[in-house]
């Protein structure tokens, strides 16, 4: 099928969401523009480690990721990546196939660990109790809300651990790095400055923290970020975007700035490739830019195996014994939340044949309770259990593949092919026109003398179907400039007030648009007047009928040809200035054009609300020095401390969804 028309998918056996998805609002023309996107690391170069804290770091498992950097991020490219993100499946549908963050990628690219106890634990609805017990001390109300602490107080409390301080304040400090660092990297959410307490007990122990599979936890939480940002009705987006935006350089020749040749770029982990200035064009790249790269993207532009030729050498032991899982097949959790790993859907990225996957089994995100005290691994033992069997579940390296091109017959039934329209809409609304005008003036210059009845009414029937399409695309049309018109008349309006209270008023010379035309109520110097919109054009054949011999207007009976010869013909493209001269006043301004104005200003229509999915959270600010780094974009939202939906709204803003523009009635009279 032709994606100009369906882009798909054809078959919703597997994109079962397609209405709920921003392509389908970015293909009826409603576009949200570039993501807000909430990644907090600009400050943590400030933090001053000593040795001890360093070893406290490694020992817990963030050893490596202490060290990357905060990197730019490029947000029409997450937000291009996420248009073609899919929650069904969470794998990103490209045209070549579908592709995913995997296991694999997170290991090598942050060297957190993806094998061990999952991360869940207790949750709280306040910081006081936590927070003295695990730090010391606990936030004034001033830097708490509900069970979250501000990253600003944790930097101003605790990023300076004083050379001569005992164990005990040294591990209090290192806690409240820990937390600040998943608070502002792995963990970050749309709140915009500040990270939940409940991941603090975990660091209780810092050797235990370093047995939890927090590269796991991490490709969760991007997965729910990824998953809600793709809702049309969202904005913003949070989770480790700098993993993302470097799988998407590694991956994919789209937007990949070039690279730094310095020795560190060769070290583990792997994100710091892409460390230090970069270099390359990013002036004019926005969403739409990397939009139409990848809805044209060619194979020749995918490295399906990027790692390759990597210097296995720098990879630690324990991450290159675990690279196995990449390919395991399993739920991924992050306290409250539960996502699937489906590498079998992009087995390319192991370099394996891919086969037709399995069908995704349905599964919805439930909202599970976070209240205070609560102990999440009771309420997701399902979830639990499957990655307690995840050795079990890793899909083997001898999976049967197909043709390639059987596949990609398969594929792109079930895919959404494309998500920018080939062809913009105001494009083909001009081509719809032109072609409906051409079909009226064909069957108005049709011979209709030698035709019997029933087929000179086929005639007639093309020729009105043809003019009520050209009155309801105007009308569409028009609608677009009410507001512009409406605001131009209240100009006019003032200014003669204004005149009038002076006693200076002099009506210009013409006709006045509050006059009369000199023709009778329904009937204007054009002759039959139908208000379309904000056009009005002069209809021939409206409701005509055939008699056998001639073309009728069914009330008037008025001859076709009498009728083109009594009324002048507005030119083709209805351009009010191009009506005859005898409309225009002494600047050129056009009466008519006052005419629709003035009627349309007294009729108190309201136009309605535009599509924006750019609206501001109520209760976002920035109220910390945290916010503002260098090419992050570092908001705060609505704050929902414990209790995020997860049906797609929980970690970005709801905004309006588009309201349609309404069509005016067909056959309103003016009244002149």
């Amino acid at each position: 099928m032709d994606p100009l028309t369906n882009p798909g998918p054809i078959k919703d056996i597997v994109l079962y969401d397609q209405e709920k998805h921003v392509s389908s609002a970015v293909w009826d023309g409603q576009e949200r523009g570039a993501l807000r996107c909430h990644e907090h690391t600009s400050k943590l170069s400030e933090w001053k480690l000593s040795p001890k804290q360093i070893e406290l770091v490694e020992r817990a498992g963030f050893g490596y990721l202490r060290r990357i950097p905060a990197i730019s991020l490029d947000n029409p490219l997450i937000s291009a990546l996420v248009e073609r993100w899919r929650r069904e499946t969470n794998t990103f549908h490209f045209t070549v196939g579908e592709m995913t963050v995997t296991l694999e990628d997170i290991a090598l690219l942050l060297g957190l660990g993806i094998d061990g106890k999952p991360v869940i634990g207790v949750t709280y609805t306040t910081c006081s109790a936590v927070c003295e017990r695990y730090l010391g001390l606990a936030p004034d109300s001033n830097y708490a809300s509900g069970g979250m602490v501000k990253l600003s107080w944790l930097k101003e409390y605790f990023s300076g651990c004083p050379d001569d301080a005992s164990y005990e304040e040294v591990e209090r400090c290192t806690r409240a790095y820990l937390l600040y660092l998943v608070g502002s990297t792995i963990f970050s959410t749309t709140t915009g400055n500040k990270v939940p307490v409940m991941y603090l007990p975990l660091f209780e122990d810092f050797d235990d923290a370093g047995t939890f599979a927090w590269g796991a936890a991490a490709l969760a939480f991007l997965y729910r970020a990824l998953g809600n940002a793709s809702v049309k009705s969202q904005s913003t987006i949070c989770g480790c975007l700098t993993l993302l935006q470097c799988w998407s350089y590694y991956h994919l020749n789209i937007g990949r700035p070039k690279l730094n040749r310095e020795p560190v770029h060769d070290h583990f982990p792997f994100v710091l490739r892409w460390k230090g200035k970069q270099n390359g064009p990013t002036a004019n790249r926005d969403v739409v830019f990397y939009r139409k790269a990848l809805d044209v993207l060619k194979p020749c532009e995918v490295e399906w195996l990027p790692y390759e030729n990597m210097d296995g050498r720098y990879i630690p032991e324990h991450i290159r014994n675990s690279l196995q899982l990449g390919r395991l097949k399993t739920m991924l959790i992050s306290f409250d939340k539960a996502e699937r790993h489906l590498p079998d859907r992009c087995l390319k990225q192991f370099g394996l044949f891919q086969g037709i996957p399995e069908d995704v089994q349905r599964w919805v995100r439930k909202s599970r309770g976070v209240d205070g005290g609560v102990d999440l691994s009771v309420k997701m033992e399902a979830e639990l259990s499957e990655w307690e069997m995840r050795w079990e579940n890793i899909v083997p390296d001898d999976v049967l593949g197909v043709d390639e091109a059987d596949y990609m017959r398969w594929y792109l039934g079930i895919t959404r092919k494309i998500v920018g329209r080939p062809i913009s809409l105001s494009s083909e609304f001009q081509r719809t026109i032109s072609n409906v005008r051409e079909i009226l003036e064909l069957a108005e210059n049709f011979a209709t003398h030698d035709l019997d009845l029933e087929r000179g009414n086929m005639i007639s029937r093309v020729i009105n179907l043809a003019q009520d399409c050209l009155r309801d695309q105007v009308g569409v049309t028009g609608i677009a400039t009410e507001s512009q018109q409406q605001n131009e008349h209240g100009k006019r309006i003032r200014g003669k007030e204004r005149v009038r209270r002076k006693g200076m008023g002099k009506r210009r010379k013409g006709i006045d648009p509050m006059e009369d035309y000199g023709g009778s109520e329904d009937e204007s110097q054009f002759g039959p007047v139908v208000e379309v919109g904000q056009m009005h054009l002069p209809l021939s054949h409206t409701n005509s009928v055939y008699d056998g011999t001639h073309l009728y207007d069914a009330v008037t009976k008025v001859d076709d040809m009498e009728l083109c010869d009594t009324i002048p013909q507005l030119p083709e493209t209805q351009d009010i200035s191009k009506i005859d001269g005898s409309l225009l006043d002494d600047t050129g301004k056009s009466k008519l054009d006052e005419e629709i104005c003035t009627t349309n200003a007294m009729s108190g229509e309201e136009l309605p609300e535009s599509y924006d999915v750019k609206r501001e959270d109520k209760e976002s600010k920035v109220d910390d020095d945290d916010d503002g780094g260098k090419g992050l974009s570092d908001v705060s939202g609505e704050e929902n401390a414990n209790r995020e939906e997860e049906d797609g709204t929980e970690m970005g803003e709801n905004v309006a969804e588009s309201s349609s523009l309404e069509r005016r009635g067909e056959n309103n009279t003016m009244v002149a």
